[in-house]
């Protein structure tokens, strides 16, 4: 038995995956004098990728890995260090959201955070495992931004199944190419109403799923895309590694309504594209919350969404607010530039 075990652990070192219990912390936020926190428990997981190289094989496995997880349903997780016993039971597919009051007054900006898995439905309370995060405590400022991440600024080819998989499963997070000056974009929009020593703060809403979280925060560092807050979907097995990035749009809104109803003094900025459902989602989002949307920006990526894009674009501006549908983000700079949200 022994020796059996032995082999199974060798052949998922060689893959890069552990079975040890993984309490994965995404970036979480401060709102109203409340921090919260999101993560997964996991009994199968990726270890963390050291080395960046062009090959197709290296690159289709390392994608591959990131859906060879198990995640634990029904585990304990709790909030390390705190007076109050912050805890919470983790859901079928092993996420948790913990929330609770900072014992002490927090300056603008990242925090730390360590959650603590304390039962895996194995027995006693003891520390199983422990993961590490951090939150974010945003500037006082008058904007936020909310961005979408595929054909919005990380070129995907979302509105092509093929093309989507092909890219993803033969580049990596530094090879892949962002959209020309978007970054550009993106450092100006932080910076508007404000300057880089309070800058507003980003969230990224999207309908690719928690597997990619890592993958996803890389290319935005390697790139120049501000940091921010990573709000992403349901995990996918491996099984279902052909559906990534599909059929989450109606939990997209509702996680942009709580951004928006978290924040009730902030102007949001609007960021998507026309390959899928953002155009409907904004102008929606725009019908419900008019007095909270700045503007919304809208890259034209997809030929054939064209038409059905620009009957959002007027129910957005119907409503009194600015929308910009582009092909480049030099256009979207010089739409910022001319509504006073940029200074370049």
């Amino acid at each position: 038995m022994k020796r059996k075990e032995s082999f199974k652990q060798k052949i998922l070192g060689w893959m890069r995956l552990t079975s040890r219990p993984v309490v994965k912390v995404y970036r979480g936020y401060v709102h109203q004098g409340k921090a919260v926190i999101f993560g997964h428990v996991l009994d199968l997981s990726p270890l963390p990728r050291k080395r960046y190289r062009q090959n197709l094989l290296v690159n289709t496995f390392s994608l591959l890995r990131l859906f060879m997880m198990q995640p634990v349903g029904g585990a304990t997780v709790r909030v390390r260090g705190m007076a109050e016993d912050v805890r919470f039971v983790t859901e079928k597919d092993g996420f948790f959201r913990l929330e609770w009051t900072p014992e002490t007054t927090l300056s603008p900006g990242w925090h730390p955070v360590r959650i603590d898995l304390v039962t895996g439905n194995r027995g006693a309370e003891q520390p199983i495992a422990t993961g590490e995060g951090e939150f974010y405590l945003p500037n006082r400022t008058q904007y936020g931004c909310i961005s979408d991440i595929d054909d919005t600024f990380l070129i995907s080819h979302s509105a092509n199944l093929r093309k989507r998989l092909y890219v993803l499963l033969t580049e990596n997070a530094h090879s892949r190419d962002p959209f020309e000056d978007v970054a550009r974009h993106y450092q100006l929009l932080a910076r508007a109403g404000t300057d880089e020593r309070t800058p507003n703060p980003f969230f990224y809403v999207s309908s690719s799923e928690w597997n990619l979280y890592e993958y996803i925060k890389t290319f935005c560092k390697r790139n120049g895309i501000p940091d921010g807050i990573f709000l992403l979907s349901q995990l996918k097995s491996l099984s279902e590694v052909f559906k990534t990035g599909q059929n989450k749009h109606k939990t997209k809104f509702t996680r942009i309504v709580r951004v928006l109803e978290a924040f009730p003094d902030m102007q949001f900025i609007l960021l998507g594209d026309d390959t899928q459902e953002d155009p409907n989602i904004y102008a929606s989002l725009v019908s419900h919350f008019p007095k909270q949307i700045r503007c919304v920006y809208l890259r034209r990526v997809h030929q054939e969404n064209e038409a059905r894009t620009m009957e959002c674009v007027r129910k957005i501006e119907a409503a009194g607010v600015p929308c910009c549908y582009f092909k480049h983000s030099s256009e979207a700079i010089r739409h910022s530039e001319s509504i006073g949200l940029a200074s370049v």
